[in-house]
């Protein structure tokens, strides 16, 4: 094997290539136990973050949404798992290969969206989602976030359980869409 990538060769990147698959083909597993994690996460909420997740997805399923919606609106806030500061950004990156560009924009840019329910609070202007107000995934960041993300912190709420969505996970994380 190489010690350098200048120096390596074409079977030994096959070799590595064939090495990558298995992990892969688990991410499904993995981003199942990112959502995990978030139980018992509160952040001073009055649900975890796993309850949040779950209720936001429940409540675009309910509503009719498409799956990449229902998808996003469950793994919207996974970055929490590694910092929450950024978790938007970091969730994006991590979807990224699996979904289309807008529901990547979308979850990328949800906190700019959610300002407008609370920055006022902490000084921050509440109106930073106008900058997006031209772009395709607009309208659908709005939804997301006004009617379903922001509204999804009731502890009563009974939401779907994540073995149901298990599928759906499964079919959006199973192979990125461009290897």
């Amino acid at each position: 094997m190489f010690t350098r990538m200048d120096s390596s060769t074409e079977a030994e990147w096959q070799h590595i290539a064939e090495e990558h698959m298995p992990h892969i083909q688990d991410m499904p597993k993995r981003i199942s136990s990112m959502l995990k994690q978030l139980a018992g996460l509160t952040l001073g909420f009055g649900t975890d973050q796993l309850h949040h997740a779950l209720q936001t997805a429940t409540m675009a399923r309910r509503a009719g949404a498409d799956e990449e919606m229902i998808l996003i609106s469950l793994v919207h806030d996974i970055g929490k798992v590694i910092n929450v500061p950024n978790h938007g950004q970091i969730a994006a990156e991590i979807i990224k290969p699996y979904v289309s560009d807008n529901a990547y924009n979308i979850i990328r840019t949800h906190q700019d969206f959610q300002g407008e329910h609370y920055y006022h609070y902490m000084g921050k202007p509440r109106d930073l989602r106008k900058q997006y107000v031209n772009e395709s995934w607009y309208k659908k960041a709005i939804e997301f976030t006004d009617e379903w993300d922001q509204a999804a912190f009731d502890p009563s709420y009974q939401t779907d359980s994540l073995a149901s969505f298990e599928p759906l996970i499964n079919t959006f994380f199973n192979t990125p869409r461009a290897l």
